[in-house]
């Protein structure tokens, strides 16, 4: 795993550099979108150069000299914001596009929610003249049954007679009462059905419109926040840009830094690979360092002296052994001339 990973981390960094690229290269093309095709060949020579000079940076850091790493630091910051600059104009020009959809929507709502309220005004203007309809009706109706005259005849009788011609003039009246008030009736149900259908239709544009799904958790979010649905969209995508290309440069400097960890610390001679740097530093401390050579030289000078006093304890030695021999070797020959001279004495001596 330790071996995969310097590749997983390169791998999905390039895949952020290159979507990130891809946004911005097509957002600044839709800023400028009279020479799209001359900014899109721009920005993507742009999107290159920012990862080479990331990489750069990150590889020759210590020899670089101090001005043209200023300037490359300067230009890398300036890159990735001109990235994220596209970035945001890609993604406006997105919500755009669906607030537009939106904004058609809630214009077609409003419309019908016009109508609804025209409709509802004359339901409850027809509610009304109904309602004074039934009043006239009753009063017509017990007028009617009350129509009657009461006299007297030549016996002093009372007679209730009823008048003809008023009680044809309140049957006229109720008759017309009536049907107005069938008229109004129908009127009533058809605004009725009219305010349900409308419901309908605005229920049908709330719920089944792809651009008020997209947008539905972008309302959400700016209801509990007490924010415009604009001001969300704007935060939102401010969050996209501030991580989105410096995470895919900041990647791929940790990919080349991963690979870097993971190389072999030693050649194929077993040696380090810094050994010659280690020494050479190592040299140079000693050089400036004059405590150091000082305790090297009386060093090798003890070691020289130990040398030469084994060397001489051994020669002393080894005469001894040389001495001891020879004197060994002479006993003998001593030995012999004594018993010769004895054998030349003469017996008596003897």
């Amino acid at each position: 795993m330790r071996q995969f990973f310097p590749y997983l981390t390169l791998s999905i960094a390039l895949i952020l550099a290159s979507i990130a690229a891809y946004y911005s290269v097509f957002g600044l093309s839709k800023l400028f979108s009279s020479q799209a095709t001359a900014v899109i060949i721009m920005a993507s020579a742009l999107e290159a150069g920012k990862l080479i000079t990331a990489t750069y940076l990150h590889r020759y850091w210590n020899k670089v000299v101090f001005t043209i790493k200023t300037y490359l630091v300067i230009a890398l910051f300036v890159l990735m914001c001109i990235t994220s600059l596209g970035i945001y104009g890609f993604l406006v020009s997105a919500y755009q596009e669906t607030a537009y959809n939106v904004q058609e929507v809630d214009q077609k709502i409003a419309l019908q929610d016009n109508k609804k309220i025209r409709f509802q005004s004359q339901l409850k203007t027809i509610s009304t003249e109904k309602q004074s309809l039934n009043k006239n009706i009753t009063e017509l109706t017990t007028g009617l049954t009350n129509n009657k005259i009461q006299r007297k005849d030549s016996n002093g009788n009372i007679i209730t007679t009823t008048s003809g011609s008023t009680r044809r003039a309140l049957e006229k009246q109720l008759d017309n009462s009536i049907k107005r008030r069938d008229t109004l009736a129908v009127k009533q149900y058809a605004l009725t059905d009219s305010i349900s259908i409308i419901d309908l239709k605005i229920l049908d544009l709330q719920t089944n419109s792809d651009a008020v799904a997209e947008i539905g958790p972008l309302k959400y979010v700016a209801n509990i926040s007490g924010l415009k649905i604009d001001n969300v969209v704007n935060w939102f995508i401010l969050l996209f840009i501030i991580v989105f290309d410096p995470l895919a440069v900041i990647l791929l400097v940790s990919a080349q830094h991963a690979f870097k960890m993971n190389m072999s610390k030693k050649n194929i001679y077993g040696e380090s690979k810094n050994y010659f740097k280690d020494r050479n530093q190592t040299i140079n401390k000693i050089v400036e360092d004059n405590t150091i050579i000082d305790n090297i030289k009386e060093q090798l000078i003890n070691e020289v002296r130990d040398e030469l006093n084994k060397e001489i304890q051994k020669n002393l030695i080894e005469q001894k052994k040389q001495d001891t021999i020879k004197e060994i070797q002479k006993e003998p020959i001593k030995e012999e001339k004594e018993k010769s001279v004895i054998h030349k004495l003469p017996k008596s001596v003897s």
